[in-house]
């Protein structure tokens, strides 16, 4: 929440007592009574009517000083702001609280309030509140809603006041502001195993901070409820008190989330574009991997996307999981399309071997960037690609070379060597992933990332069982 008294529209008009601005805040009923005044003055002069005079000063007089008293008390009313929720996923809404406090001793006139809001949460929304009391306070709100995802500003919020009796309206701005983040939508993902634990840790592998022997154990003193069988007599006699080994602590399973941000890989623009369908991708597996228990990293093609992400990326779960969540949501609200040409240095940025999980949402690869794609399934384990042809996006007739429509359940399918799924990237695109050791599947337009989830896993494991039978 946020709030303050309002100030000035301008800096030359935050002083009180200026004719100019007195005059200016003057209504059509305001300006027709000094008008009328001032004539009827004039006609009092020429023609000796005092009772006349007395009137037109009366008249002109009554619409002055309504400016002046109106003006005078300008910052006798605070307002506040309060967002429920701050951050909202694509197409959803969110509500804003306006709070306004009158904290003068007298009763305000006719208030209209208007706060400022970008276009694409709708129209600018406006209250008109009849009377005030003094100390009286009065709350109203209004709903913004975005499909696209972003930082929005609200504010300033504005304040119209008048007089009883509609002589003068001055505008006043609140200096306070606040921002919506419409973050991008998270789609539900099933629990599966890529190649490793689907609850974030490795199957078996465990590290034990004592890896030399007896000697080499790393103790720590007895808590209540350890088991008297772990206890470290050798340790136990040099530190006077109960010693018991650790205990031996599983690996946390990695995930990097590679997202491709070049602008010349993806065509289209709003909320149905292959890119925000990628950026949403990308944000539910995320999503997905830290409740699973993950260590998380983003990655896009010019690097590490996120402020203050480390080499190891970000644990999940429980309270700094969540907290992890919002930070990333908050960074994938604001990527855009990078000037980029290549992912090389994305493949740098890949540690050997030490990646873990590698899942990755591209747009249009050409030869060269496919080989450099196929280059990062040796620096992480195990890979899943989702690759968005622009061809089918924004409703292009499919190349020569293009898609065919295979049968799903025969040898040619999406999981097959030479498959492709309707409507999907160039297969010899997919070929070449595929034969490196990825998982990779196209995505057509209006495909569900859900489903597309459990075709890779279908597809990875009907791999293994395969690989397995050549083994035999």
């Amino acid at each position: 929440m946020s709030g303050g008294a309002p100030d000035g529209p301008a800096p030359d008009r935050g002083e009180a007592g200026g004719p100019g601005t007195v005059l200016s805040g003057l209504t059509t009923r305001g300006r027709s009574f000094l008008a009328a005044g001032i004539a009827a003055a004039v006609c009092a002069y020429v023609l000796g009517q005092g009772g006349l005079l007395r009137v037109g000063l009366l008249l002109a007089a009554l619409p002055l000083v309504c400016a002046a008293v109106l003006y005078r008390t300008r910052y006798r009313v605070a307002a506040g702001r309060r967002l429920s929720p701050g951050r909202v996923p694509a197409g959803g809404e969110a509500r804003v609280h306006l709070l306004l406090d009158n904290v003068s001793r007298l009763p305000t006139g006719v208030l209209m309030l208007q706060d400022r809001v970008p276009y694409v949460l709708g129209p600018r929304p406006r209250f008109v509140l009849d009377r005030v009391e003094p100390g009286g306070r009065r709350e109203v709100s209004y709903r913004v809603r975005s499909d696209l995802r972003g930082r929005y500003p609200l504010g300033p919020l504005q304040l119209r006041l008048t007089d009883p009796f509609g002589m003068c309206e001055l505008t006043r701005s609140f200096a306070a502001r606040d921002t919506l983040t419409v973050v991008p939508g998270v789609v539900p993902l099933a629990p599966v195993r890529f190649g490793g634990d689907a609850r974030g840790y490795g199957d078996g592998r465990r590290r034990s901070l004592a890896l030399a022997g007896e000697d080499d154990v790393i103790p720590r003193g007895y808590r209540y409820g350890d088991d008297l069988r772990r206890v470290h007599w050798r340790s136990t006699a040099r530190h006077g008190e109960l010693m018991v080994r650790r205990e031996e602590q599983p690996r946390r399973s990695r995930c990097t989330v590679l997202l491709d941000t070049r602008a010349l890989a993806y065509e289209g623009a709003g909320p149905e574009s292959a890119f925000e369908w990628a950026v949403s991708g990308a944000a539910s597996v995320l999503a997905h991997m830290l409740e699973r228990g993950f260590t998380v990293r983003l990655l896009t093609d010019t690097g590490s996307a996120v402020p203050g992400e480390g080499t190891d990326g970000f644990a999940g779960g429980g309270q700094d999981g969540a907290d992890t969540a919002g930070l990333l949501m908050d960074t994938l609200a604001v990527v855009d399309h990078s000037d980029g040409t290549d992912l090389s240095r994305a493949h740098d940025m890949l540690r050997g071997g030490g990646e873990g999980l590698l899942i990755a949402f591209l747009g249009d690869l050409d030869e060269p960037q496919a080989a450099t794609v196929a280059a990062m399934r040796r620096r992480s384990g195990a890979a899943v690609a989702f690759l968005l042809d622009p061809d089918t996006w924004v409703g292009r007739e499919p190349t020569a070379s293009g898609p065919h429509v295979p049968n799903p359940d025969g040898p040619d399918g999406p999981g097959g060597p030479g498959g492709v799924a309707p409507g999907g990237p160039r297969p010899e695109r997919l070929r070449m992933l595929r034969e490196a050791g990825w998982t990779a599947l196209g995505v057509p337009r209006g495909a569900a990332l859900d489903e597309l989830w459990r075709q890779a896993d279908r597809d990875r494991s009907a791999l293994a069982a395969t690989a397995g039978e050549g083994l035999g």
